[in-house]
């Protein structure tokens, strides 16, 4: 895939990494080597990966090839939009401003919190009994 015309971008959420290659084409997206629409079958996922070609009016202009691994559907579609928005801004820099109004530049840094000892969960306690 070297070529002078392919953009490079990482984009990450929560426990997921999408390695995101972008060069001029007729808009078909390939996640780990599936069509979008097979890889992910829930629909918010198709949307939330779409988010920031719809919003720079891009549609149907390049070819997205992601390789995407951790995490969850919602995680790996977060970050494969991270990495499209980071792609995108290489293309043309004047997409900048848009795509930070919508907040898909800034990587989601919310993760899971870790259980700790001696409880239930992160937060969740065991009741307290007094007696």
């Amino acid at each position: 895939m070297g070529q002078e015309n392919t953009y490079y971008a990482t984009g990450r959420r929560k426990t997921a990494v999408a390695r995101t290659w972008l060069k001029p084409g007729k808009g078909e997206i390939i996640i780990n080597n599936k069509p979008m629409d097979e890889y992910f079958r829930v629909m918010t996922a198709k949307q939330i990966t779409s988010q920031p070609l719809e919003l720079t009016n891009t549609v149907g202009q390049f070819d997205i090839w992601v390789n995407v691994k951790g995490g969850g559907t919602v995680g790996q579609a977060g970050a494969v939009r991270h990495g499209i928005t980071q792609a995108l801004f290489q293309v043309n820099p004047d997409f900048r401003s848009m795509l930070k109004r919508a907040g898909f530049i800034r990587r989601d840094p919310r993760k899971k919190e870790r259980q700790k000892y001696g409880q239930k969960g992160a937060r969740a306690r065991y009741q307290f009994s007094k007696r």
